[in-house]
């Protein structure tokens, strides 16, 4: 008896039965898995023209034949413009992570410096995200070690502040950064607002660029206060100019001809890419830095160029012009999209002689060495992870381990904090720390500092899962501990229904001696492992960097604890009268011992403000 369910169309029927609704106009299409999962993004400027190649059924790769065949469904979306389905694209490919696109991995934002605006007396500081403080934004720099060897030049040659507004208005004598020569201390007058402002001023000079005018400037009043007799102040001068001419030594490359670029170049072998990133502005190199997006051996390096910039440019600045080793696909649509960001013409160019030429071949000798580096070190990492499955009966090496420890002191200013591995090495883009909430939490109790972390990691996992988001589940966790805490992990694991994760508890030795530690599994007894196994050094290494990394989020909280005034909490105490406060009684324990008529005495407390300041102490 002839059945009438009818089989869903898949593959290249699905595509050719869609082909026939889709319109001849820009867009962006999306083919998706038996799972729900994107398998590929892609844009075009004809939707029903690039997506009748699909159906024809003939394709360049046996990759794209996987990818149509794997195809259950698709998804469209129109556009204004060709470029507007660039964008959406970039958008749609760095959120969906789809399997057969090339894709950026790592995007971490860059660090910046921003000189603020919101305060009389700007500060000099680090930044990093998006541009939310009212200032001047300058970067990018290719690590945080570049922007804290830049900013210790600018504190030394322009004598900028770097602290908080708070700690600003509580100064009453000058800090260490102005007795070091770092800071002109205009948080106690030593300096006039007005002077101060030519400081700022000519910090933004160089930054821009203006780095010969500024020293120009500088020599000069070297040279009159010598003159004058005034040699104190020739010689800060002098120090000054040391320091800004020291920016230009530790620098390798200070190209001559290129002001402000970006300059990528691409180095492919044996199915694997890195993108090398070199940072100019203002005529200095500010840094590079290795990307390995994830790519197939049959992409293009036009293609791969092409995608790579499109994500890179997604949430960064767009320079001037952008130097590449390989001309992307669609570079006429690439440049109009960044214009349109930007507000302002971008270039893109392959520069075939002169100073630019020697940017990018110097960029494509550090992408293959990076590259060579890495392959090696991925070949012993497999292995590492291959015994790690053996070891802990896992069905296949992990790709994504999780490492769970705790640090505090006493209880107070709990931190759980969470690494990840894999085979790429330490993802620290992913790694997370966990400030413990739990107010009824008996103090320095590991076991609920555990379950707390455990609990708010895995529930949002599965909170992802359930939605249908992206969501980065581990093959292995990790915890620092025996029994017990294997006991509190496995409950929560199965509490939350992820008890087909593997985890396992790793307790110290003796003393806590490294290489006399004990595993501890649900599913058999517990072991150690050959004192001299690669296997046993790598999972040392993996909780070392977890102790590390907690012990660093506790002792940022306990900074900021120990550093945070008791007069910030009170409503009403502005930074104009915690000043106030703090010179008339000296300090916050001053402040706490006075009583409600003298704390009244003080200019701008009225005695109702006198009375809050004055129970705020008491309370308790």
């Amino acid at each position: 008896m002839p059945s009438d369910i009818q089989t869903p169309l898949q593959g290249a029927a699905l595509i050719k039965d869609q082909v026939r609704r889709l319109p001849d106009a820009p867009g962006v299409y999306r083919m998706i898995g038996a799972e729900g999962e994107a398998l590929y993004v892609g844009k075009a400027r004809s939707l029903k023209k690039r997506v009748t190649q699909y159906a024809q059924g003939r394709f360049h790769t046996q990759r794209i034949a996987l990818m149509v065949d794997l195809t259950r469904s698709m998804e469209f979306v129109t556009t204004r413009t060709e470029t507007d389905a660039l964008l959406l694209e970039i958008n749609l490919i760095k959120q969906l992570k789809p399997r057969f696109n090339v894709l950026l991995r790592d995007d971490k934002s860059f660090p910046e410096i921003v000189i603020r605006r919101e305060h009389p007396a700007a500060q000099l500081r680090k930044h990093r995200g998006a541009h939310t403080i009212k200032g001047d934004y300058f970067g990018p720099f290719a690590s945080a070690h570049a922007v804290t060897r830049t900013l210790n030049t600018l504190q030394k040659a322009f004598l900028l502040r770097s602290c908080s507004d708070s700690v600003y208005e509580g100064r009453t004598r000058p800090c260490m950064l102005h007795q070091i020569k770092r800071c002109a201390a205009p948080c106690t007058g030593l300096v006039s607002l007005e002077d101060y402002a030519g400081l700022v001023e000519q910090a933004e000079d160089f930054l821009r660029g203006k780095s010969r005018a500024v020293m120009s400037r500088m020599s000069a009043e070297m040279q009159a206060a010598s003159d004058e007799m005034e040699f104190e102040t020739a010689a800060r001068l002098r120090d000054r100019i040391r320091a800004l001419a020291s920016v230009a030594q530790e620098q390798q490359i200070n190209p001559e001809t290129v002001d402000e670029a970006d300059v990528f170049a691409l180095h492919a072998e044996g199915g694997q890419a890195c993108v090398q990133v070199f940072f100019f502005r203002a005529g200095q190199n500010w840094g590079n830095r290795a990307y390995f997006p994830r790519v197939d051996r049959s992409d293009e390096p036009a293609e791969v160029m092409a995608a790579f910039l499109g994500q890179f440019y997604d949430d960064k600045p767009i320079p001037r012009l952008i130097l590449v080793s390989a001309l992307p696909n669609d570079r006429d649509l690439l440049c109009e999209a960044f214009a349109l960001k930007a507000g302002r013409k971008v270039e893109i160019a392959v520069p075939q002689r002169g100073e630019k030429a020697q940017l990018v071949a110097h960029a494509a000798t550090n992408a293959r060495e990076a590259l060579g580096r890495r392959m090696a070190e991925g070949s012993a990492q497999a292995k590492l992870l291959a015994g790690v499955a053996e070891v802990f009966g896992l069905e296949a090496p992990p790709e994504r381990i999780e490492v769970y420890d705790n640090s505090h002191i006493s209880g107070t200013n709990a931190v759980g904090g969470m690494i990840v591995a894999g085979p790429e090495g330490f993802q620290k883009s992913q790694y997370r720390k966990f400030n413990i909430r739990d107010s009824e939490l008996t103090p320095g109790d590991d076991y609920a500092m555990m379950r707390e972390v455990l609990r708010r990691r895995f529930a949002r996992l599965v909170k992802e899962e359930e939605a249908g988001e992206p969501a980065l589940r581990p093959d292995l966790v990790l915890i620092d501990g025996g029994a017990g805490q294997l006991a509190v992990a496995t409950e929560v694991m199965t509490e939350l229904g992820c008890d087909d994760i593997a985890v396992v508890g790793v307790a110290k030795g003796p003393d806590r001696d490294a290489g006399l530690e004990r595993f501890f599994l649900e599913t058999k007894p517990p072991f150690m492992l050959e004192p001299k196994s690669p296997v046993l050094y790598y999972l040392q290494r993996l909780r070392d960097e977890a102790h590390r990394f907690a012990i660093g989020a506790h002792r940022t909280r306990r900074a900021a604890d120990m550093t945070r005034n008791p007069l910030d909490e009170i409503e009403g105490v502005g930074p104009g009268r915690k000043r106030a406060l703090l010179h008339a009684f000296g300090s916050a324990r001053g402040v706490s011992r006075a009583s409600v008529d003298d704390l009244a005495k003080v200019d701008g407390v009225s005695e109702a403000l006198a009375q809050r300041v004055f129970d705020h102490f008491r309370k308790g």
